[in-house]
């Protein structure tokens, strides 16, 4: 219980939402839990309930560990795809304080593409004749 720190990694897609808490190097994980621990029906896993949900399971194991204090990452898709965090990123952060976990600061790191793939075609629809 010397360090009282850690990192929180939230992956907020549009259809999930995973919350990893680590160490301060980032190599042990300490806890891992994903929208499909937490319900069964699949098209909840991104909804910011769950999200809560999870986010009240990762604050208990810190707790559970003497981490009181933690650095958020949050990221979304990122590359070619969405570069927004899904609607579960505020929501877990939301809960994170609620549950007695000062947040010191929140960076987003979600990746953005220096000219890299090209996009996909807009999908246009069945032309109707």
């Amino acid at each position: 219980m010397a360090d009282q720190r850690g990192i929180i990694h939230i992956y907020a897609t549009h259809n999930n939402t995973q919350i990893l808490l680590t160490d301060l190097t980032g190599s042990e994980t300490i806890a891992k839990t994903t929208g499909g621990m937490e319900t069964k029906a699949q098209h909840k896993e991104g909804s910011p309930y769950v999200a809560m949900k999870l986010a009240e399971n990762i604050a208990t194991s810190a707790r559970e560990r003497g981490i009181m204090e933690v650095f958020v990452k949050v990221r979304g898709h990122g590359g070619n795809k969405s570069g927004s965090a899904g609607s579960g990123a505020e929501a877990a952060i939301r809960s994170l304080t609620r549950n007695g976990i000062r947040i010191l600061t929140i960076e987003n790191v979600t990746p953005y593409p220096h000219d890299g793939c090209r996009k996909k075609k807009k999908f246009r629809g069945k032309s109707k004749k």
